[in-house]
């Protein structure tokens, strides 16, 4: 039973697997540098570019500054946030181009709970495979002994 278990893993395959994901991962690190999200308030007046490494551009329209300070610093709060959103819906499909919706780490990040249940069902067969190894164990044991 055990042997059976054991010769279903492919090990050169779940080697290749990792070596593919490793390239798709050096991959998508170079498609992450260049990736920008965008987003303007609805009068033009603020506009806003963030990246990886935070905010890339700013732009205040001169009429923005007709504003008063409260109302232009929370224009400018709400397009940076809604740009940093936009950042992560593009690093979200973009994984998922490079990684494959299967494997698209982000979708963890929307559904938390679907990560957690493959956590359980990895350790389910965890247990399973510990079990039935030693209960193999103790018959192996069993006929040595008697």
């Amino acid at each position: 039973m055990i042997e059976r278990e054991f010769g279903a893993l492919d090990i050169d395959r779940i080697l290749r697997n990792a070596d593919q994901q490793m390239a798709r991962a050096g991959e998508f690190q170079q498609v992450l540098q260049d990736l920008t999200g965008h987003a303007q308030d609805e009068d033009g007046f603020v506009t806003a570019e963030c990246g990886s490494t935070g905010l890339k551009e700013l732009l205040l329209h001169p009429k923005a500054m007709r504003l008063n300070s409260a109302d232009l610093a929370e224009r400018i709060k709400a397009v940076i946030a809604e740009a940093n959103a936009d950042l992560q819906r593009r690093i979200s499909e973009e994984m998922a181009n490079v990684f494959g919706e299967e494997n698209n780490p982000m979708r963890f990040a929307q559904n938390p709970e679907g990560g957690l249940e493959l956590v359980r069902q990895a350790e389910a067969a965890y247990n399973r495979t510990y079990e039935d190894l030693m209960g193999e164990l103790d018959r192996i044991r069993q006929r040595m002994e008697g």
